[in-house]
Formats: C-alpha cells, structure tokens, sequence
C-alpha cells in the first residue's frame, strides 16, 4: 500500500510539473528566446509609403532592442503581412499572423477599416492591438484592455484645431468636406460636435469618394455658403486636389484644416506650390534634418543608411510605436503574458518620444495616450508648427 502511495504521488507531482510547463507554453507567440509581434500593413498600394517606412522603423528599433540581448534574454521577431490597403486581404493577412503565427500582440497595423475588421477576430484570440497607424476613435474606444492608441484622434484634432481657429483667426463660418467613409464620419462629428459647442452653425456640408479627382461641384457648392473655414475629411490626394480647385477658381479667402491623415510630406510639397497655406493638425512632430535635434539627425542617418532612403512621418510613427511596445514588454518583467503585459502598458507614464511629440500616460481606464494635438501650416514646401500641444477643451 506505502509503494501505490508513493507511485501516486510522484504521479501528481510529474502531472503538475507537465500543467505548469504546458502554462508556461501557453503564452502564443512568446518561448524562452523570442517574442513575436505581427503587423498587417500596406507594402504595395496606396498608402504604402506609410506601411514600407512604419515597418521599416519598427524593425530598426527592434533591431537595436535585439543587439543588445532582446528583452529579458528574449529577441523580438517582427512579421510584416502585405494587406495592400485591402479589407479582404487585412482578413486574410491578420488571420494568418493569429492562426499560424501565433503571434503574441499586433503592432503598427495600417489602416481604419482593415483594424475594424481584424480587430473582432483578433480580440476574440485575446491578442493586444498596439498604436495602429490610424487616429479612429475605434482604436480605444470603447475601452477594451487588449486595445492601445498613442496619439490623439482624429476627431480631437479636428475639434482642437476648429477651435484655435475660431479664436485665434476670428473664423465664423465653418463648413466641412469629408470623405463618404467611416473615416470622413469622423471628421464631419467632429465638426459638427465642436460647432455645436461653440454655438456656432455648421454652415455647409460636401463629401466625396475616395477615388474622385474633380472637386469643382463641392468647392462651387461650398464657396456659395460663403464658408470662411473648411474642416477637410482627408488624407494625401483629396487633400491636395481641393484645395488646389479652390485656389485655381480664385477662392482665396477661405482656409482648410485637416488632420493627421493628411499630414504628409507628400501634402505639403505639392508640385506647383498647390498647397501653400493649408492648415493641419497632427498628434506628432515631422522632423526635418536643418531643424532636428542632433539626436534626431542621428536617427534619419542610421535610417537612411539602413533603408536607402529618408524617413518620413510614417517612419517617425513606427519607431516611436515600437519604443513604446518594447517599455511595455520591459516593465512586464521575464514571466512574460498578456496580462503582465497590458499591467506594464498601463503603469507607462510621461513619456515623450525624441521627436517632440506630446507627452503619453495610460492607465486601467486610459487606453489613448494623449489627446493632444499640434497645428502646422505649409509654408515654403514644408510643415511650419504654428501652435501646441493643444486640444479642445483649452
């Protein structure tokens, strides 16, 4: 009887020495020498200058984390999918990352509708989603602990800009072109909401498809409202073209603000000098190499040196995203899991990015880091910082 005893518990013992280990193996896309990360991005469409440059900087961060050792004795693994802007391929590439991958969080992913339909699939695998590069409220909202953004939303910088304006450049009639998508929704709550707390009217509305290339009917339509004040619902080309039609038609007196979507290079140095004078907001600085700190020349030379080419926003996102993911898994601490990880993520706080963009806290019911936007305006080719950090309610 004393033998059977002794069997059954060195039994239990090897039982419970298998369940902690198969615990410990359960963590997906983390082993004792690798965590991986997925990204689901543009690489060959049309916003792929933000998904080739977001990645490229991801993995230079990870790289530098990687030479010295990994994080806690593990190295990160990036996989970068190709979504090409495309909800069907976002599914087909973020089903792979979850189901074959297995991957630990999602970083960096591109794109407002790609997330949204991802984000069901992949919050049922119970996989976090770090600072996607889209500035939707959907992106933090509602609060959600596997669900992180870093920047201000849209809809902040557009009520924080509507309101620098009104009181700083006397605008009293305030109008809105916004794209026919869940993105220029935003836009158009946006203005309607901050109008609204302003006892202001919004005076005028026009929308447009994504793909459209002649403006002339909402600019008529909109230049008949007399508007004084268009708050634009756009990202690259239907930011540049507007504003050029409105120009050529001899519409001067009217301003256009956008948002983060349309705070590219590519917008402010338009052929021609089209956009000159275009307002935006942001939740990040552009750096340029005359005017960076020495830390940040640094940083574009390694990135050129690395890549070919000269960072531009998108990079400047992707690292600065990474740096964040990777305090994150640091203060997590070596018994790495979701939990562990969404703790750490919340205790971050005041922390600033080289670049001079806002400070960034979360907490258990804080999942946006900052709401907190910056003006900039073209001048002379480039973006020119004309007020912030600033938001709605100051």
């Amino acid at each position: 009887m004393r033998r059977v005893h002794v069997l059954a518990v060195a039994a239990a013992t090897c039982v419970a020495f298998a369940a902690a280990g198969a615990t410990a193996q359960s963590v997906r896309g983390v082993s004792k020498t690798e965590i991986v990360i997925g990204m689901h991005t543009d690489l060959s469409g049309p916003a792929a200058s933000y998904g080739v440059n977001s990645s490229n900087a991801m993995r230079m961060r990870i790289d530098e984390v990687n030479a010295h050792g990994g994080v806690h004795g593990r190295k990160i693994r990036l996989i970068v999918e190709d979504n090409q802007y495309q909800v069907p391929r976002a599914v087909q590439a973020a089903n792979k990352l979850l189901h074959r991958d297995k991957i630990f969080l999602m970083a960096g992913a591109l794109g407002t509708p790609m997330n949204n339909a991802v984000l069901p699939e992949q919050l049922k695998e119970h996989v976090p989603n770090m600072f996607p590069l889209t500035s939707a409220r959907q992106m933090y909202q509602p609060l959600n602990p596997l669900k992180f953004a870093a920047l201000s939303s849209y809809y902040d910088q557009m009520r924080a800009g509507l309101a620098w304006m009104v009181a700083n450049k006397g605008k009293k009639r305030i109008c809105a072109l916004y794209q026919d998508t869940d993105f220029g929704k935003e836009i158009f709550e946006a203005a309607r909401d901050q109008t609204k707390a302003m006892n202001m009217p919004l005076v005028e509305v026009a929308t447009n498809k994504p793909a459209d290339t002649d403006f002339t009917a909402q600019i008529t339509k909109l230049r008949a409202a007399n508007c004084d004040l268009i708050a634009s619902g756009s990202i690259v080309r239907d930011a540049i073209v507007p504003y050029a039609t409105a120009r050529k038609m001899g519409w001067t007196e009217v301003d256009f603000l956008g948002q983060a979507a349309s705070y590219d290079q590519i917008v402010a140095s338009a052929p021609g000098g089209v956009t000159e004078g275009f307002y935006t907001m942001a939740g990040t600085v552009l750096p340029y190499r005359d005017t960076a700190s020495p830390e940040v020349v640094a940083w574009m030379d390694r990135y050129k040196e690395k890549f070919g080419s000269e960072p531009n926003i998108g990079a400047v996102y992707g690292y600065s995203l990474m740096d964040l993911v990777i305090a994150g898994l640091d203060r997590a601490g070596k018994d790495l899991n979701v939990d562990k990880f969404i703790k750490a993520m919340e205790s971050i706080k005041g922390y600033r990015d080289m670049f001079g963009g806002p400070v960034t806290s979360f907490g258990p019911n804080k999942h946006q880091g900052s709401n907190e936007s910056f003006l900039f305006q073209v001048h002379n080719g480039r973006f020119v910082m004309i007020a912030g950090p600033v938001n709605y309610s100051s």
